[in-house]
């Protein structure tokens, strides 16, 4: 017979997670004032908030951690560091960051200023709140069959090229500091970015004279998905594909915490030594020297064990494979979710499911606070809050998606535990008709706003 899928690793070390009962859990989310970032982590039995920093390391990263050196300036951990992001993308000139919203702060610190344009296939709210940060405008160019959960194509993340080269033909060309191409597309469901869309979009770069920012969290899944969908890719390894990938980039923003499996860090890579030095004053004065840039000489070191172990095709078969297990167990229970599933998250689309809720309460976040009462499970919203308020209007944006993102920490569920997931999820969309009542804002701050927002419920 055929031989089952099987993990491409193995368990040596265990954490205790509590169950807790539905009463616990109405008082817990209330006196988080209905902010599931708010909740302490021993209040939430699954923890799907994010995948960023909370995967487990392997034994080889944990080795390199104590082969960390913390020279203050020079360390062989940076060089190491650097040397590993060269062969894997080309791009010769490395800062590092404590993590990526980080490494965002030090290269737009450089390059955007007020009245500037970013086109973007989907930016990220870290990514979006520091270009509106500095009154500069974060224009979505993504593709519109993103906006569509039901349909099914392989690269959904894909950016708009004539919308793309629209914006690129009547802009002049010093308020476009970057196009900021994001590899997967998290915002549009941890959707890919075809081969062919990322050559197309460093081709309008270059025809422009406008410099090409890859959003890398994801990049390695991205790789994967490119060698598993696109045609020509099939029989290249995962760090040709990489390599290729970023031939037409300028500048490379990572947080480490996702697809290097680490618990914290990030860099800004370079093509140009010239773009290097123009943010490095900005490195000094946030982060710290140029050789650690906010992180510890043994966390350098695993980041760059990760970024290896992290562009394995083993590894991200494992990976993704649980993530495409999840959604086949949604896909028995009829629960909607952003198809195909994507590489790092579930992304229960929760207009689909609440369909009698108003925008204006907060859809997707009431779908969260409804996982999380029915079973300690904690998503995030991808919706109306983290659309944030228009910075000229001040009016709550909101997006054509609502989308409940369930985020797989990298190496640390079973597919028990998805299996749990998928009941729990199966269980509210059985009773959505009764969930009559979202939620309004209470407190909120002015960017960034749904990682500290406090929330009430509607007023009927």
């Amino acid at each position: 017979m055929e031989l089952p899928f099987a993990e491409s690793y193995r368990i040596k070390m265990v954490e205790t997670i509590r169950k807790s009962t539905r009463e616990e859990r109405e008082k817990w989310i209330k006196e988080a004032k209905y902010n599931l970032f708010l909740l302490k982590s021993d209040y939430v039995f699954i923890d799907l908030l994010t995948d960023s920093g909370t995967g487990a390391m392997s034994d080889k990263q944990w080795a390199a951690i104590m082969e960390g050196d913390e020279s203050y300036a020079g360390a062989r951990s940076f060089y190491r560091l650097k040397d590993t992001i060269e062969m894997l993308t080309g791009l010769p000139y490395v800062l590092p960051s404590h993590q990526g919203r980080a490494a965002e702060n030090v290269l737009f610190s450089s390059i955007v200023k007020e009245g500037d344009i970013l086109p973007g296939n989907s930016h990220f709210d870290t990514t979006k709140g520091h270009i509106e940060y500095r009154k500069a405008v974060a224009l979505d160019c993504t593709i519109k069959e993103a906006s569509n959960t039901e349909l099914e194509i392989p690269f959904k993340g894909n950016m708009d090229l004539e919308k793309l080269e629209e914006v690129l033909k009547t802009t002049p060309r010093e308020k476009i500091p970057c196009v900021v191409l994001t590899v997967t597309n998290n915002t549009a469901g941890g959707q890919p970015v075809s081969m062919e869309n990322i050559k197309g979009v460093s081709a309008l770069c270059k025809k422009y004279g406008v410099k090409l920012l890859m959003d890398s969290a994801r990049f390695a899944e991205n790789a994967y998905f490119i060698k598993t969908r696109e045609k020509g890719y099939e029989n290249k390894t995962i760090r040709e594909i990489v390599h290729e990938m970023y031939e037409g980039a300028d500048y490379m923003t990572m947080s480490a915490k996702k697809d290097a499996i680490v618990n914290i860090g990030g860099f800004v890579a370079f093509r140009d030594e010239a773009d290097m030095r123009k943010a490095q004053m900005f490195t000094i004065m946030n982060e710290g020297f140029l050789t650690y840039g906010g992180m510890a000489g043994r966390d350098m070191n695993a980041l760059a064990q990760g970024l290896l172990e992290g562009t394995e095709f083993e590894y991200l078969e494992t990976r993704i494979n649980q993530v495409a297990y999840l959604g086949k167990k949604l896909d028995e229970y009829g629960v909607p979710y952003q198809r195909p599933a994507g590489g790092h998250a579930i992304f229960l689309d929760a207009k689909k499911i609440l369909t009698h809720l108003p925008k204006e309460e907060f859809i997707a976040q009431t779908l969260g606070i409804e996982l999380y009462l029915e079973a300690g499970i904690r998503g995030v919203e991808i919706g109306s809050l983290l659309a944030d308020r228009d910075p000229v209007t001040r009016e709550n944006r909101y997006p054509a998606l609502e989308l409940l993102r369930l985020a797989i920490p990298r190496r640390v569920y079973t597919n028990n535990h998805m299996d749990y997931i998928a009941a729990a999820a199966k269980n509210v969309y059985d009773r959505r008709e009764s969930i009559t009542r979202g939620y309004k804002i209470v407190k909120e701050l002015p960017i960034m706003r749904h990682f500290t927002i406090e929330l009430d419920r509607a007023d009927r």
